[in-house]
């Protein structure tokens, strides 16, 4: 990317005892995601880059152009807030149109470009509608067209799918990928739902108390997480120890032997399908990995059980359901657990 192109920000914000302190960068026609959890630095970031929470320190360049200490409302951005703060008292025409007019074109140019907006939206039949009459995701994409009429270098959404039910949600986030595909500056997606960020975004930066974790694809963030927090979005079992070959030991806990050989601080991870659940130590298994447990909880996932277990290795596991009723597994119950190495990855820490 050309440092005259795209985003270029290193946000310093101090707010009493929270500090944020990230680098972010994006080309034109990316989409990056802000993935993290509640308090992690998400919104403060995207408060930053629109300019609705000045920095203490770093830097922000858009397109080659210094944007700090430029006043918000005289910035090439456009936001599309979580409860979408559509004026009630305006049709969505005219909520569309405010942008346009307030950039400086007259009344009837700035409704024929929103007219097209909406049109673009599908959503032309509504043009006379006001807020209250909009069904949730009729809203979002008024919003979104909001946004993208005043042409913006850098456009900004949080959690833009959050005020959704879930039905409405699968549809309307099928659309925001077509229109973030079409939209041709910088887009930045803050959001906690891993399902938003991995179909949404080009790549994603995990944010955990106000800094960056881990950066990459969806796809290098789901294979290689991280922090255990990440490796809960994406539904894998992880551990940090010392590598020696094709085993890694885990401080104060057991060696898991791997796939892969390595030497050195290192991950291991392996997916709670790969786990196999015995109520009596199993003889004869061929799995390198065994370890000894108690049942601490089970939760119903569709047609699956995730079993969490505590004992050498706190671990997760997924069993069908007639599975987990032919071991009557309950709370408290001695379980023993096996995982193949061939289905355990490490990688250096």
């Amino acid at each position: 990317m050309s440092a005259a192109e795209g985003l270029r920000a290193e946000l310093v914000v101090d707010l009493g005892t929270f500090r944020l302190d990230v680098q972010l960068s994006a080309a034109p026609g990316e989409v990056l995601a802000l993935l993290g959890p509640n308090g992690a630095g998400k919104t403060t970031a995207l408060r930053a880059l629109a300019g609705l929470t000045p920095l203490t320190g770093g830097r922000l360049r858009l397109d080659g152009t210094e944007l700090d200490g430029m006043p918000p409302e005289t910035r090439p951005v456009g936001v599309v807030f979580q409860d979408y703060l559509l004026f009630p008292h305006l049709s969505a025409l005219d909520n569309v149109a405010f942008g346009p007019r307030c950039q400086g074109l007259s009344k009837a140019r700035a409704r024929a470009e929103a007219a097209a907006w909406l049109e673009r939206m599908g959503l032309a039949e509504h043009a006379a509608a006001r807020p209250r009459r909009l069904s949730g995701g009729q809203a979002q994409r008024v919003a979104l067209a909001r946004a993208l009429a005043t042409r913006p270098r850098l456009l900004l959404l949080d959690e833009p799918l959050a005020a959704l039910d879930a039905r409405t949600r699968l549809e309307v986030r099928s659309q925001l990928r077509r229109h973030l595909a079409e939209f041709e500056a910088v887009a930045v997606l803050v959001t906690h739902d891993p399902l938003d960020a991995m179909v949404l975004a080009d790549r994603l930066v995990v944010i955990e108390h106000g800094r960056a974790v881990q950066e990459g694809t969806p796809a290098e963030v789901a294979r290689r997480p991280r922090t255990d927090y990440i490796a809960h979005l994406v539904g894998l079992n992880l551990y940090r120890g010392e590598a020696g070959g094709s085993a890694v030991k885990l401080a104060g806990g057991p060696a898991i032997a791997t796939a892969d050989e390595l030497t050195g601080p290192a991950f291991a991870v392996f997916p709670p399908d790969a786990v196999t659940l015995h109520r009596e130590r199993p003889a004869g298994t061929s799995a390198r990995n065994l370890w000894h447990g108690r049942v601490a909880g089970l939760e119903s996932r569709g047609d699956r059980i995730r079993v969490d277990v505590d004992g050498e290795l706190p671990l997760a596991a997924d069993l069908s359901t007639a599975a987990t009723a032919e071991l009557d597994l309950h709370p408290g119950a001695e379980v023993w657990a096996t995982v193949k190495a061939a289905q355990v990855h490490a990688y250096p820490a």
